[in-house]
């Protein structure tokens, strides 16, 4: 016994050899239940408070706010707990599974914008831990300039590359130490600031209108599930296929949203009894929360922030390079997660010493990929819907099997949506996109200054597009597909 778990210890140490390929049946191991631990480790961070002070930027009152975030929250993360449920159908990661729906070549276009996003989410993850372990060595009166931002930058960097990297099982060890420590911290930090509340502030913030709560419904969308949509069955596919599919879907619901629900409603009293610490989140968004902190608390506050951000970014920088591989680079998955840490890293060092306004940019990255990523998500749902059988795993490596070298209408579909939904979003705080909203003036929403300007309408016009479409015009070519004979194993994946 003894000698099998020193066995299995040293295995979880290995870095992880599994790319593209299907997972065998022998190496499919846990149960639904298992998928909490890298859901709540990787939603657990301290950047939830803000959340409470984001949700309010949008002129709404805290019951509204309330509502957006749940309804956003919830909903968005149940979107990953059905797509999580393809992993277990076809043992291969996210944006493999997608080419059953666009064909082995033409998903390449889904995967580019895979990559993109997540590369972008593992930056601006990695930007806030340095960040917030600068403010508080400053508060400390050790530093806090440019050479501290230095040191955190590559040690934050260091333990999100090792991560991803190493891969799945090491994630997974890590994300449970994640989750036990950042939950107990995040309790203390709790009950350390909860005499900050202000019931009679927070009640007495006005009421906005339906646009803004709109608005920042699909913020909370953006910024939570629809974020990790397409990294939903990277984790599941390490299940056996007798899993229950119930279980998938409500296990990782239930992980990724009850850390976020919680720390959103106490952000909410927060921001709401101060304007000042409100509007100091925008440009810091996890640094600002350590001004309310007794001083002895600030180192423990610095780890539970790192911990949180980095159990995020060890998730989307081992995601991108699936991404990425799925996208045509023929590299090992280590390497490729490798590059995505350069990236990573470069894109950090331009938002920690560069950038001005983070939270217009952030707005900005969500809104704008967040379109794309909607209109992917509602064919990759309607298109397991209509499935009846468990995927053919040879065929989503052959371009000339069952599912096709490039499937035209999903990818006309995206591209369709897309381009009506970046005509239905705006963000004025980021000049590089101000030629978005191309449609709110011709469809009589008032234009790009009108009240439906930052509604961000566009987001769930093109998750609706994409189901509904899918559901109208895929329903003949899943048919064939399912109507073919087996084919032989898997080949060499493409």
């Amino acid at each position: 016994m003894a000698d099998s778990s020193q066995t299995s210890r040293s295995r979880q140490l290995q870095v992880e050899t599994h790319g593209l390929d299907v997972i065998a049946d022998a190496e499919r191991k846990g149960t639904p239940s298992t998928l909490f631990w890298p859901w709540f480790g990787a939603n657990v961070s301290i950047l939830g408070l803000s959340y409470g002070a984001f949700a309010l930027g949008f002129g709404i009152s805290f019951w509204q706010a309330l509502v957006a975030g749940v309804i956003g929250i919830v909903f968005s993360f149940l979107l990953c707990g059905f797509i999580a449920v393809a992993g277990k159908r076809g043992s291969a990661p996210t944006m493999v599974l997608s080419r059953a729906a666009y064909g082995v070549r033409g998903n390449r276009l889904p995967s580019v914008i895979s990559w993109v996003l997540t590369v972008g989410w593992e930056t601006v993850l990695t930007s806030l831990a340095t960040m917030a372990t600068a403010t508080v060595f400053s508060r400390l009166g050790w530093g806090g300039g440019t050479e501290t931002k230095v040191v955190a930058l590559i040690l934050v960097g260091a333990l999100t590359v090792v991560g991803g990297v190493m891969g799945f099982d090491l994630i997974m060890r890590l994300q449970t130490v994640i989750t036990v420590v950042t939950g107990v911290l995040t309790i203390v930090y709790i009950a350390l600031v909860a005499d900050h509340i202000h019931w009679s502030t927070v009640s007495a913030v006005p009421a906005g209108s339906a646009q803004e709560f709109i608005g920042a419904l699909v913020f909370m969308m953006t910024g939570f599930g629809l974020g990790w949509v397409n990294a939903a069955a990277d984790y599941s596919r390490y299940l056996p296929r007798s899993s229950s599919g119930r279980g998938v879907v409500g296990w990782t619901t239930f992980g990724a949203s009850v850390a976020p629900l919680f720390l959103l409603v106490f952000g909410l009293l927060l921001a709401g009894s101060s304007s000042t610490l409100n509007k100091a989140v925008a440009a810091d968004p996890i640094g600002a929360l350590t001004t309310i902190l007794p001083t002895w608390f600030l180192v423990p506050f610095a780890v539970v922030a790192v911990l949180g951000l980095v159990g995020g970014a060890v998730l989307d920088i081992y995601s991108s390079g699936l991404a990425l591989l799925s996208a045509g680079l023929r590299v090992p998955r280590y390497l490729a997660a490798l590059v995505d840490g350069v990236l990573m890293i470069a894109g950090s060092v331009y938002i920690v010493f560069f950038a001005d306004d983070f939270l217009g940019q952030f707005m900005g990255f969500l809104t704008t990929l967040g379109v794309p990523i909607a209109a992917w998500s509602g064919i990759m749902l309607a298109d397991l819907a209509l499935r009846r059988r468990d995927y053919d795993e040879g065929d989503l490596f052959r371009p000339h099997g069952r599912y096709g070298d490039v499937q035209p209408t999903p990818l006309l579909l995206t591209l369709a949506a897309t381009a009506i939904g970046w005509g239905l979003v705006t963000n004025t705080a980021a000049s590089w996109l101000s030629w978005q909203g191309y449609l709110l003036d011709p469809l009589g929403l008032g234009g790009k200054s009108g009240a439906w300007a930052y509604a961000n309408l566009g987001v769930l016009i093109a998750l609706a597009l994409g189901f509904l479409g899918t559901l109208a015009l895929g329903r003949n070519r899943v048919r064939r597909q399912e109507e073919q004979a087996a084919s032989p194993e898997a080949v060499a994946a493409v």
